[in-house]
């Protein structure tokens, strides 16, 4: 009578290193960094923060000119998701370059780095069950697709304030418009650097013709 369960243990002591893989406390993954990296198992899992916070994580991407509206809708945003119960983190373009980006110009390579770090910074509080609202010119189409294929599908919600240069500069609220027309600033988004227009966002909003209270309405429907 032929023992069928010899060939079942025999491959088993063949992958030896396999299962003790698998008690290990970390993975060896495919990765892009320059330093010799495991990926380290954690026990608290991204769905069990999300069932303490009591809602899933996830980030708003807003993206347009300066002067679109951007940081002020974005902070409405976070005031009326505050007030309903969300917890909520906001990252600003200027506030972050105060410090996690102090030393990034503003460059195209600087500003790709700019965002592959907030990106990965928005990532982090999304897997903690924070949603993470953004508010960047991000003027390149790539550098955001790039953010976008950090997160799962809908975790990722980007809008475009698509409100007119004209308008923008007509609100100049810092005064950077006059500075770049005046070449006292380079590289300045929409005078003499490009603004690649999104093709997927998720939502566009024109501040020029919509109120704040109109805007926070549609956002909060996709969040």
């Amino acid at each position: 009578m032929t023992n069928r369960a010899a060939p079942i243990a025999h491959q088993r002591a063949e992958h030896p290193q396999k299962d003790e893989h698998r008690k290990l406390p970390y993975e060896f993954r495919e990765h892009d960094s320059k330093a010799e990296v495991v990926w380290n198992r954690t026990s608290v899992t991204a769905a069990m923060r999300e069932k303490l916070n009591g809602h899933a994580g996830k980030c708003v991407w807003f993206t347009g000119l300066s002067g679109s509206g951007k940081s002020s809708l974005a902070n409405a945003l976070e005031v009326e998701l505050n007030r309903q119960g969300y917890h909520t983190m906001l990252l600003d373009g200027d506030n972050i370059r105060h410090g996690l980006c102090k030393d990034l110009g503003m460059g195209e390579a600087d500003r790709t780095e700019n965002i592959r770090r907030v990106g990965e910074v928005a990532r982090l509080f999304a897997e903690a069950g924070v949603i993470v609202i953004t508010a960047f010119i991000s003027p390149f189409r790539t550098d955001r697709e790039t953010v976008r294929r950090l997160f799962d599908e809908g975790d990722f919600i980007e809008v475009h304030v698509d409100t007119p240069l004209d308008i923008c500069e007509q609100r100049d609220p810092k005064g950077l418009y006059q500075k770049a027309r005046e070449g006292k600033i380079r590289d300045f988004t929409g005078i003499n650097s490009p603004y690649e227009v999104p093709t997927r966002a998720e939502l566009t909003l024109n501040t020029a013709y919509m109120s704040q209270q109109e805007a926070v309405g549609q956002l909060l429907k996709l969040v």
